[in-house]
């Protein structure tokens, strides 16, 4: 009870530490609480007087004059040899001014651009919110950089994104270069008319002088956002040589690019797919030909719509690094407005003894409520008590959390709604990512030959850097005259050779734990895409390698989403065709009793069907569950997140993930617990005597050091 005590008064605690983190306001003009390497200057009749302003501006001569001298009046008298006059003082000021809008974004923007109220009212100037702040940090991180800015931002409702993308963009037209261009393309017209809106609000309320040089003449009511053409799409900021054209998906014609430098996308998963258009050949068509160099921008935003189409592909490649862009993610409880305070401490306090009391709770009271695991993930993720105040009242509006998650998502998986039931218990998955790892070796497996009797012969690791071999443990080596019977097991999903194709994955499980209770482990994995011939040998080659390991091949012909997605059609007959003869160690499925006394043929593989996929699945569920295996690679777990039931009652990944890694573990864990003894140690002499009767191709009776 002591301890219950203690723990609650922790929560409160941090929860006063995040209530000072997520309201803090800092001050945008003075620069105060910003991101980015800042220091403190002084000038003492300044209309600012002290400042924490970027340091590159430091290295500026004006700037580093000015700040010298401590006041504009020495400055001009020591270094200008001026009178002290007001137009010579108004001078200096913006002078300084250009100079810091040109390296401080936030400063320009709540000094200068205006913006429409939420809720009506005066226009109001453009202040960041503390999502906005975060985006708008990873934007100047790769601006100053040197880098072009390649971002795919999935957000929750409210953030203000597209409004901060498209000033971002602005920003870079006014302070930045001359003749930088702007393609926005928003999902339909009447988005298309309001962006267009915003942009006139925002330039034509800009002071003149910031669009000019210093000392460069101008008229104060002359035109700053004006037509190109006549189909009002097109806009120019002629004193920065600039255009800002707004296209919409719903009419491709008007999305082609041109000699365009940063490109906004809108709302992105909300583009449909029609005859003559998808939103591929829309983005083809607007950034081919955006160069990928500094000064140059592409940003798709939205928030999740569905699965498996443009967007959610996309962000998914960002996702996990392997495109040109970086995915973002800005969840519901990031935003300030998504909170319900409470009346008092004494109901924060209840709020939070009934949140830690029931934070192991697996069912919820009713359909529109979350089970208490579900509301202290929330908080483990980083959530305020009064954010999930709001959360758990808003939920209620909601019939299933599906329909909550796609609207307020609290991480990128619940973004992309789903068609179906998850199958694995994220909160247990979690707990099997504390045992991933890097692995300690990366490289390929080779022998005397690439294939037939010599292919298993001298069997050994190479360590390669790009190999598609991982190693966590290498096989152990008995020196003594023992063996260890039923120690390791292979497991192996086929893929295919392409792209588009499903990974291949050989991965070897540890069972020597298994004798005294303890758990199988993953120890090696080989991951990748590849010819099949190739493909059966190596998984030959790691087996015997892992000491004879009994292999497992994997045979998937059954439901109709599994056909449309092995792309090379089903091999695993013509891979153990291609090894049967060679590699003693393969697993065969039951016979029945008619089988056995009709001397029928073994079949070799295990053959995932309609019966035995809910088994093997059943099995990986209650080792997740129980945690009766040890993981070491977190793209598995990932998997498992994103595996469902079907409507149609099938299992498998969410259309545009992958469940190959996932397969491996699921027969692994079926075969591990049901089908193999248990790991025994016996004699060595003993063991080859009763079990080889024949001698076995590149066998190693010593098993020597590999």
């Amino acid at each position: 009870m002591v301890e219950m005590e203690k723990d609650i008064e922790r929560i409160i605690a941090e929860d006063n530490e995040r209530m000072k983190r997520y309201h803090y306001e800092p001050n945008p003009i003075t620069g105060e609480g910003y991101f980015g390497e800042r220091e403190k200057i002084e000038i003492d009749d300044f209309p600012i007087p002290v400042q924490l302003v970027p340091k590159r501006m430091l290295k500026i001569p004006f700037v580093k004059q000015l700040v010298k001298h401590g006041s504009i009046e020495n400055f001009l008298y020591e270094v200008m040899e001026e009178e002290n006059t007001e137009e010579a003082r108004d001078t200096v000021v913006q002078q300084f001014i250009r100079y810091r809008i040109r390296y401080d974004f936030p400063f320009f923007s709540a000094l200068f651009l205006y913006i429409k109220a939420k809720g009506g009212g005066r226009d109001i100037l453009f202040r960041l919110t503390r999502p906005q702040r975060r985006l708008v940090n990873r934007f100047m991180e790769l601006y100053e950089a040197k880098k072009p800015i390649r971002i795919i931002l999935l957000k929750a409702r409210q953030l203000g994104g597209s409004t901060l993308i498209q000033l971002f963009m602005l920003w870079m037209q006014i302070t930045q270069e001359y003749g930088l261009n702007s393609l926005i393309i928003a999902h339909q017209s009447i988005a298309s008319d309001e962006i267009l809106d915003m942009f006139n609000k925002a330039v034509t309320q800009l002071p003149s002088w910031i669009l000019h040089k210093l000392g460069e003449q101008y008229k104060a009511n002359e035109s700053t956002f004006v037509n190109v053409g006549h189909s009002g799409a097109i806009k120019r900021v002629p004193q920065r040589d600039c255009k800002i054209k707004v296209g919409t998906a719903e009419r491709p014609d008007s999305c082609r690019g041109g000699d365009y430098n940063l490109i906004h996308l809108s709302e992105v998963g909300l583009w449909k797919t029609t005859d003559g258009k998808s939103p591929e050949d829309i983005v083809q068509s607007a950034c081919s030909g955006v160069l990928y160099k500094h000064r140059t921008m592409i940003v798709y935003e939205s928030t999740a719509k569905g699965v498996g189409n443009f967007f959610h592909r996309e962000f998914l490649a960002a996702f996990e690094g392997k495109s040109q862009f970086e995915a973002i993610v800005i969840c519901w409880y990031d935003i300030d407005l998504y909170v319900l305070p409470f009346a008092d401490d004494k109901e924060r306090e209840s709020f939070a003894r009934s949140m830690y009391e029931h934070r192991n709770d697996t069912e919820a009271s009713s359909e529109r409520e979350e089970c208490g695991q579900y509301i202290y993930w929330l908080w483990q993720k980083g959530a305020t008590l009064e954010a999930i105040n709001w959360y758990i009242a808003e939920r209620r509006k909601y019939s299933d959390h599906a329909r909550m998650a796609s609207e307020y998502p609290s991480d990128y998986i619940e973004a992309f709604s789903f068609s179906g039931e998850i199958v694995f218990d994220r909160h247990q998955v979690e707990e099997l990512r504390h045992t991933c790892k890097a692995p300690r070796a990366v490289g390929d497996i080779v022998a005397d030959a690439n294939e037939g009797m010599r292919a298993l012969s001298n069997v050994r690791f190479s360590e390669e850097k790009k190999g598609g071999l991982s190693i966590w443990e290498y096989p152990e080596i008995f020196t003594d005259n023992t063996v260890v019977t039923d120690r390791y097991l292979t497991v192996v999903d086929i893929g295919g050779r392409s792209s588009k194709a499903d990974w291949s994955v050989i991965v070897v499980f540890d069972r020597f734990a298994m004798q005294w209770g303890g758990k199988p482990e993953v120890v090696a994995q080989w991951y990748g895409h590849i010819d099949m011939d190739i493909l059966a040998w190596k998984a030959a080659q790691i087996s015997r390698y892992y000491d004879n390991a009994e292999l497992v091949i994997e045979s998937n012909t059954l439901e109709t989403h599994d056909r449309e997605r092995m792309v090379d059609g089903d091999q695993s007959g013509y891979i153990l065709n291609r090894i049967k003869d060679y590699y003693p160690n393969l697993y065969a499925r039951d016979q029945s009793e008619e089988e056995i006394l009709q001397n029928a043929p073994k079949k070799y593989g295990f053959h995932t069907n309609t019966a035995t996929k809910p088994i093997v699945v059943s099995a990986l569920q209650r080792a997740v569950r129980e945690r009766l295996y040890v993981e070491r690679d977190g793209r598995c777990l990932d998997e498992m997140i994103s595996y469902e039931r079907k409507p149609n009652g099938a299992f498998g990944a969410i259309l545009g993930c992958h469940d190959d890694l996932l397969m491996t573990r699921a027969i692994g864990m079926h075969i591990c617990f049901s089908k193999m003894p248990l790991p025994k140690i016996v004699d060595k002499t003993r063991y080859v005597e009763e079990v080889f009767q024949h001698e076995i191709p590149g066998k190693n009776i010593d098993n020597e050091k590999r």
